[in-house]
């Protein structure tokens, strides 16, 4: 018994030490018909109270200064439909009607956004316009590399983020369009900087650069099992199969998540469609899902329970955005052109959170027919 207490209250010093873990983590699948898919969740430590905006091509929009006044004006070229946070006409993760993907990620520690001059008000967005700025107005990954030397990041707080006045929110940015070619955008002493994703995977801090070079420290991991080894005159076999990934980090933290999910993306069994490759990254993206109160998160305010408030997946190709939430795991699809159709020109709300449904299967028995045709070795409940 004391030993039990003694590692809990070990367990809780530990979790209630380090570092916020703030765990939001991205991958990228490809399909055989050519469909890139770009999946990630998101965990805030911060309720972020999202909803789907559906905002049409041809509306005004405008960054905001750290003082409250207007920075870059611009108006919609596409059609964007996403996630927003607070109640704010911004987007944590979304898609446009050209098959461009934006992604905001929390970069804590390490984002430097330039200080708001007179010279470059004009050219100034707040890093949670940054999502939106980008599906508003192009159309692949190339054009964003061009744009971002246009425009400045500055310190202007998210309304309602751990107060009413907010909080300047670190975040870096992943991209994807519809070929499947990906970058990264990183504000890192008051430049933007850009790194191509070959692997199409994102977490947090450190800089993305610094993930790509630890994966190096993985290179022994391997889908194949190794059943045996000799140890001298012994022969050693394995325990069972997965061997190959043992010493896959397994914890919370950015860098051990950004070795995990490129591990599971590059590793995923090829997917013929689309819908097959949406289902396959929702599967993956299971392994980050943070049960309620294995992390303590006290980076806005007093410590919380970390969870994954929802996880979400965009096809490029059709143009959905898929998703589902901690309350609801049921998974829901917004189709960018009926949507934006049934906005008729007008930006619109869609509700993300819901309660689960829970289906009583109880008397839903097969017919005997379909009992007899079911595959052989399951039985008629499978």
């Amino acid at each position: 018994m004391f030993y039990q207490l003694g590692a809990t209250t070990l367990i809780v010093s530990l979790v209630l030490a380090t570092t916020p873990v703030l765990a939001c983590t991205g991958i990228s699948l490809k399909a055989g018909d050519g469909a890139a898919i770009r999946g990630r969740t998101l965990e805030f430590g911060f309720p972020m109270q999202s909803k789907i905006l559906v905002v049409p091509a041809g509306k005004e929009m405008s960054g905001t200064l750290p003082d409250g006044g207007k920075g870059l004006s611009y108006t919609t070229r596409y059609a964007v439909i996403g996630a927003n946070a607070l109640g704010l006409p911004v987007i944590l993760d979304g898609i446009n009607d050209q098959g461009l993907s934006v992604g905001l990620f929390y970069f804590p520690g390490y984002a430097k956004y330039a200080d708001a001059t007179k010279e470059n008000a004009s050219h100034a967005l707040a890093p949670q316009e940054f999502g939106i700025w980008a599906l508003a107005n192009f159309a692949t990954v190339d054009e964003v590399r061009a744009a971002v030397k246009d425009i400045v990041l500055v310190p202007t707080p998210a309304p309602g983020l751990g107060s009413p006045q907010g909080a300047v929110a670190g975040a870096h940015f992943f991209l994807q369009d519809k070929s499947g070619k990906s970058l990264v955008v990183e504000p890192v002493d008051g430049t933007l900087k850009v790194h191509d994703a070959p692997l199409g995977v994102m977490t947090n801090a450190p800089t993305y650069d610094w993930h790509m070079t630890n994966l190096a420290a993985y290179i022994n991991l391997s889908v194949k099992d190794i059943d045996s080894a000799k140890v001298g005159p012994v022969t050693l076999s394995a325990f069972g199969s997965g061997a190959g990934m043992l010493g896959l980090p397994g914890d919370f933290t950015p860098p051990s998540r950004f070795v995990r999910a490129v591990a599971f993306s590059q590793s995923a069994a090829p997917n013929a469609t689309a819908d097959d490759a949406v289902l396959s990254a929702f599967h993956i993206l299971n392994q980050f899902d943070i049960p309620e109160g294995s992390v303590v998160n006290s980076a806005i305010g007093k410590p919380v329970d970390e969870i994954t408030e929802w996880t979400s997946v965009a096809d490029l190709k059709n143009l959905r955005w898929y998703f589902r939430t901690h309350s609801d795991q049921s998974i829901r699809m917004v189709d960018l052109k009926q949507a934006v159709e049934a906005a008729k020109g007008e930006p619109r709300t869609i509700k993300m959170d819901s309660t689960q449904p829970i289906a009583n299967a109880s008397t839903t028995f097969m017919s005997g027919k379909q009992a007899a045709d079911a595959p052989q070795g399951k039985s008629a409940a499978e």
